[in-house]
């Protein structure tokens, strides 16, 4: 028999200016002193979004305003099982306080990570906090030629995309691998990452700073986490089970879809926005929504759980 799991409702609270708020577990509770974000139980009948904005209230005396789901994930402590509900909290009304008895702290997301005393569950969040919101797909040998991609690479970079999928299957030569690394100063000289696709050889992968999977690679690893010390890890998914080996082999994040109908791929069968949210909540991971996806989507995108958004042209038109 399995233990029974315990739904709670998690508030990463975030700020213009790239802090989140962090509480300590009072005194009385498992794990006292341990640094935390805010939430709870979810109580009989509630929703997500009811339980979030409950808890808030009771813990930080705030009214909740805005925030949209995130990340569902489970973590198991030795005596329990626990199913978070991270939610990202942009909007609120009041200035939190520390209603029970806790210490609060604002703390810039770069370094979250490095607090002492952090409650093992709060890693995750925190680590994923770190990715931003496009993800940018190469075409530099498309009919638009490198050139003219790097130029645009140059305007995205400015206008804040901060990581970059090198892939570019129909293309190996040596005028390739010069141009990948023009792409990575390029991404590197504004604090940009540049992962390579697993279509390409793995020699080149540790040239990179990380390395996206392709599902069929993905599977071939039969469970075992990539072997990219400190380097991220990302995932093409379509279906459960595809989600499933991207937490079995440890990445970072997955990019999810196709959600809607891509000029690339006229036909392909797509998810739409109710299953993409469907398998958001089993993912367990932050998941990057693609197909038919812009800049104007993101919101839509975010509210429907997706960390961000991924694509080629309508990222760097």
């Amino acid at each position: 028999m399995t233990d029974p799991i315990i739904d709670v409702a998690v508030g990463v609270l975030l700020t213009d200016n790239g802090k989140v708020l962090l509480g300590d577990r009072p005194a009385g509770k498992p794990w006292a002193g341990w640094w935390e974000l805010p939430g709870g139980k979810l109580e009989p009948g509630e929703s997500v979004m009811q339980a979030l904005g409950r808890e808030l209230k009771e813990e930080l005396g705030i009214e909740l305003t805005d925030a949209t789901p995130w990340v569902t994930y489970i973590h198991r402590y030795p005596t329990t099982t626990v199913r978070l509900h991270f939610c990202r909290v942009t909007g609120w009304v009041g200035e939190p306080q520390t209603l029970e008895q806790q210490q609060l702290k604002w703390v810039d997301i770069a370094t979250a990570t490095e607090l002492p005393d952090l409650l093992p569950a709060a890693y995750p969040p925190l680590r994923w906090l770190k990715l931003p919101s496009k993800y940018l797909i190469s075409s530099a040998h498309s009919s638009m030629g490198h050139a003219a991609f790097l130029d645009k690479l140059q305007v995205a970079m400015a206008q804040g995309v901060k990581l970059v999928q090198w892939r570019e299957p129909a293309w190996d030569t040596p005028d390739m691998h010069a141009v990948f690394e023009q792409v990575k100063s390029c991404c590197h000289a504004h604090g940009a990452k540049l992962l390579i696709n697993s279509v390409h050889d793995k020699a080149l992968w540790h040239l990179a700073d990380g390395v996206h999977l392709r599902a069929e690679d993905a599977k071939k690893l039969s469970g075992r986490p990539v072997a990219l010390q400190g380097k991220l890890v990302g995932v093409s998914t379509h279906n459960e089970q595809e989600l499933a080996i991207a937490r079995a082999i440890e990445a970072d994040f997955v990019v999810l879809g196709p959600v809607l109908p891509t000029a690339s791929h006229p036909g392909a069968a797509t998810l739409g926005w109710d299953e993409f949210e469907r398998l958001n909540q089993l993912a367990g991971l932050p998941a990057f929504a693609i197909g038919g996806q812009s800049s104007a989507s993101l919101a839509l995108a975010q509210s429907r759980g997706a960390h961000g958004i991924a694509g080629i042209a309508h990222l760097i038109d």
